[in-house]
């Protein structure tokens, strides 16, 4: 078991099922109400403090429809100069306190005029341009196996129960698939035009590590991306760091009341 895992299970009374990361922009998760415990990731050694803006690191605990619920509020990238592997950690940290199922958020650019700002893509599978593997080195058999399969890795049958949830919560959800790269530029319109050609819907800069780290380890996995602006080439607006948070947070309530009616309705 990780020093942080030690740490969080000393200070929370009930050990969370449920575990949420919020991308880009999203940093309103719980209610004030809801909140149990607050822990800064400078408390947790196996966490990284995130360097980049509208990535507040801290690890929050809380109730959801009377679910024990941990929520990372931002993460940190490869962009950011950390070794792929130091990924890891925090992801085995919430399978160390009891999680089951991992909901990872993002934000991301669309590869398709039909997908505009604002929509929410619940992703099916990635592709990973990134270049990187958090799971290269020695391989710790006590969290999975030396090669594990990633046919489920985006889990079928939690994306049915969310589709009816999205249904039900009049919140329109498309499917797509992702593709990382490492930034931190943003991708040359060539790029986009090469992803496209893969059958790519969006792409970002995160999640594809969380999700290989969590499918190794037994985690179920939803990841959803909330689109903040077209791919290069497909609009002739400038790219922009601050373009994604604005988009990101105008999107914000839509996709929180998606998770916690999902997390609700979970049996």
């Amino acid at each position: 078991m990780l020093k942080s895992s030690k740490i969080i299970l000393k200070k929370i009374k009930n050990k969370p099922e449920i575990a949420v990361i919020l991308g880009s922009g999203l940093s309103n998760f719980f209610n004030s109400s809801e909140i149990k415990e607050n822990i800064p990731y400078s408390k947790l050694p196996d966490f990284i403090k995130p360097t980049v803006k509208g990535h507040s690191g801290n690890l929050v605990t809380g109730i959801i429809g009377k679910k024990n619920v941990i929520c990372m509020y931002g993460r940190s990238h490869i962009y950011e100069g950390n070794n792929p592997q130091d990924l890891k950690a925090p992801i085995r940290v919430l399978k160390d306190i009891g999680c089951k199922i991992l909901i990872i958020t993002n934000a991301a650019g669309s590869l398709n005029k039909k997908i505009k700002s604002g929509s929410l893509i619940l992703i099916k599978d990635h592709i990973n341009w990134s270049g990187f593997n958090p799971l290269i080195g020695p391989n710790d058999e006590n969290y999975g196996p030396r090669f594990n399969d990633m046919s489920n890795a985006y889990n079928l049958q939690l994306r049915k129960k969310i589709q009816k949830v999205g249904k039900k919560s009049k919140i329109k959800l498309n499917e797509g698939i992702y593709a990382m790269y490492s930034g931190p530029n943003f991708e040359t319109p060539a790029e986009i035009n090469a992803l496209k050609i893969l059958g790519c819907d969006v792409v970002g800069m995160s999640t594809v590590p969380e999700v290989i780290i969590a499918n190794h380890c037994g985690i179920k996995t939803l990841a959803i991306s909330v689109v903040t602006n077209y791919a290069a080439g497909l609009s002739k607006k400038k790219l922009s760091h601050k373009e994604t948070l604005s988009e990101a947070k105008k999107a914000e309530k839509d996709i929180i009341k998606l998770i916690k009616n999902f997390i609700i309705d979970y049996k």
